[in-house]
Parts: C-alpha cells; sequence; structure tokens
C-alpha cells in the first residue's frame, strides 16, 4: 500500500470551483466531508488523533469558511462531483471517505457517482431520505437564520438540535459558540440558505443498494436532528454495512467525544486495509 506524506494548506482548484483544503498527516488517505456551515476546523480533533496513522484531506465546502459561493445554485450530486474533482487534484487515487451529517449526504452521492474514488465510508449522523419531521426541522433552521435577533443568538438556538444537554451544560457549547463568532471566514447566510437547500433534498434510498464498499454508519442515541431510525435505515439499504449507536451521544459525536471516536473509525479503517492488502480473500 502506497504511503503518502504530502500535505497542502490552501484553496485547490476543483473542477469549476476553489475549495479551501486542510491536509494533514501520513499514511493511507482519508477524506473529511463537514456538514451544514462547518468549515475544515469541525475536524480538528481528528486531525489531532489520527494524523499519526493516516492522510486525512478535510476542506470547506463550497460557500463555506474560505470557499467562494459559485453564483449559481447547487446540489449534493455537484457537492460530490466537487470531492471527486478535489481528490483528482490532490493526486488521491482513492480514500477512506468519513461525512457528517449534511457531508455524509455528499458522502453517499460520492461513492455511488464515483466508486472508484471511495475504499469505505463512515457516515455520522446521516440519512437517505428526508421524512416529515426532517423536513420540518430544516424549515425552522431556515427561520431562525431570518429571525436571530443576533448571530449569537442565532448559534444558540440551533446548537439546541446539535449537541448534547451535557455539552451546554458543561460550557462546550458556548466555547463553540465564542470559538464561531471569533472564526475570521463567517458562514454567509446565502450560503447557509443553499446548503440547507441542497442537502435537504437529498434522497438516495432507492440507489442506497447498488452500494458495494465497506460502509460504518455511527448514529447518536440523543441525536434529535438525524435520529438513530434514520441512520439505521441507511444501514439496512447499504448491502454489509454496519451500525454504531452512541447511546449518550448527540449529533456531533466525533467533536464531543473524540477520542472513542478516533477509536471506533481507526479499526474499522484498519479492518479494510487488512482486507486491501495482498493476498486478502476479499
Amino acid at each position: 500500500m502506497r504511503t503518502t506524506t504530502d500535505n497542502t494548506r490552501g484553496l485547490v482548484a476543483a473542477g469549476d470551483v476553489e475549495l479551501w483544503v486542510d491536509q494533514r498527516g501520513r499514511g493511507p488517505d482519508v477524506v473529511l466531508i463537514a456538514g451544514l456551515s462547518d468549515p475544515a476546523e469541525a475536524w480538528t480533533f481528528q486531525h489531532e488523533g489520527l494524523a499519526d496513522r493516516y492522510r486525512l484531506t478535510a476542506f470547506d465546502n463550497r460557500g463555506a469558511g474560505r470557499s467562494p459561493l459559485p453564483p449559481d445554485g447547487f446540489d449534493v450530486a455537484g457537492m460530490a462531483d466537487d470531492v471527486a474533482a478535489l481528490m483528482g487534484a490532490l493526486g488521491i487515487e482513492r480514500a477512506h471517505v468519513a461525512g457528517f451529517s449534511g457531508g455524509s449526504a455528499t458522502a453517499q452521492e460520492l461513492a455511488l457517482r464515483h466508486p472508484q474514488l471511495v475504499r469505505s465510508l463512515v457516515l455520522v449522523s446521516t440519512w437517505c431520505r428526508a421524512d416529515a419531521a426532517f423536513t420540518a426541522m430544516t424549515r425552522s433552521w431556515g427561520w431562525i437564520t431570518e429571525a436571530a435577533p443576533s448571530e449569537r443568538a442565532m448559534l444558540e438556538a440551533f446548537f439546541l438540535w446539535i449537541y448534547t444537554a451535557r455539552a451546554h451544560g458543561d460550557g462546550t457549547v458556548a466555547a463553540i459558540i465564542d470559538d464561531a463568532l471569533a472564526f475570521e471566514h463567517p458562514q454567509s447566510p446565502e450560503g447557509f440558505a443553499r446548503q440547507l437547500a441542497a442537502w435537504s433534498a437529498h434522497d438516495t434510498f432507492d440507489r442506497l443498494p447498488a452500494l458495494d464498499v465497506p460502509t460504518l454508519v455511527v448514529a447518536g442515541g440523543q441525536d434529535i436532528a438525524t435520529p438513530v431510525r434514520m441512520g439505521r435505515v441507511v444501514a439496512e439499504r447499504i448491502p454489509g454495512a454496519e451500525l454504531v449507536v452512541l447511546p449518550d451521544e448527540a449529533h456531533q459525536p466525533f467533536q464531543e467525544r473524540p477520542v472513542e471516536f478516533n477509536e471506533l473509525v481507526a479499526r474499522f479503517w484498519a479492518t479494510v486495509d487488512v482486507g486491501d492488502a495482498p493476498g486478502s480473500s476479499r
């Protein structure tokens, strides 16, 4: 297996867009796809905890962080093509792909549209088809951005859906909000709305059985944004997929419990790496 060590930080031309990339570490390639409005920094704990074993590539989705918002509309298929183009630009032939929330929708599309690029999938807080409750929730998020009296108030309201009561109570959420407000490249309301519209329309329910890639679905038992029932459907639709429920976690376990999360995904990737080794029966 080829060991990769080249690291990149900055804007990279990926098809018809430029995406800001933060690539660190050495070893087999991992591509990390963030969720709604999250910049690459969402994966800080993974960069810090896994870069000794993997080369991790995180990036700002179009319209988030330092990646420009294109003048025209976009959809999940186009965002998956962004990832494929970015991998090509960075010389990544094949990678473990981990996507969170909206990023998990993009990861599903990437595996369906560009299967040759994907060694494995980790789908965190995921879904494959919106139901009435999910649609009502995402619609309310749009109202929050329009009606909140301040950016801090908007984040306080939005993060009620995202983090555990534990994280609200111990000051974790307050610190995350402070960091978000201090970030030099804040999410624009238009970028938030366009990402939300694209991911809200995500629907791969009928196509997931066509996937042939090792898949780990991670769901939080306390997640009210994408409840376990939604992740279970994804795992049931993808042949051979494994579902792991973290009973005390909510929508972002990779931030609230990074050590446990990193160990979970590293074990999964190691299993895939062994299966891909020369002489393996798989």
